[in-house]
């Protein structure tokens, strides 16, 4: 699955790059995403760029699209993500364990964790936590 990104560097971004690189302060990230955005301006191959910066090439494709569609800002600031599940509440938890005391449906002997993930509709993972 090859993938082609078209990076043109502005003299003004290129240098903005070099500083950013050449800034002993950065964090590390910072640096190999200028680092693959200066290499793909010197049209090398993906690959190549994937093995000079020690990085793979879905992640080369990532910066190079990102950098492509927003500039040099976006190699500098994390992509926002979708918020992850809300923790289970202490209440919850508690009627989980109560749960536990009392006895399973059915004519089984002890609550499994699967029967418990479905009585109480959350994971199994969940209720294995």
């Amino acid at each position: 699955m090859s993938q082609t990104v078209s990076v043109i560097i502005s003299p003004e971004d290129r240098a903005r790059l070099s500083a950013i690189i050449g800034d002993r302060n950065r964090p590390l990230k910072h640096v190999q995403r200028a680092r693959i955005v200066l290499l793909s301006g010197e049209r090398l191959p993906v690959q190549e760029v994937a093995r000079q910066t020690g990085l793979s090439r879905p992640s080369v494709w990532r910066w190079q699209c990102r950098f492509a569609e927003k500039g040099v800002d976006v190699l500098l600031r994390e992509p926002s993500r979708k918020p992850g599940r809300a923790p289970v509440s202490a209440a919850e938890v508690q009627r989980i364990v109560a749960l536990t005391c009392t006895e399973p449906p059915g004519a089984v002997t002890h609550w499994t964790g699967r029967a418990m993930a479905k009585a109480v509709g959350l994971s199994l993972r969940t209720i294995q936590r």
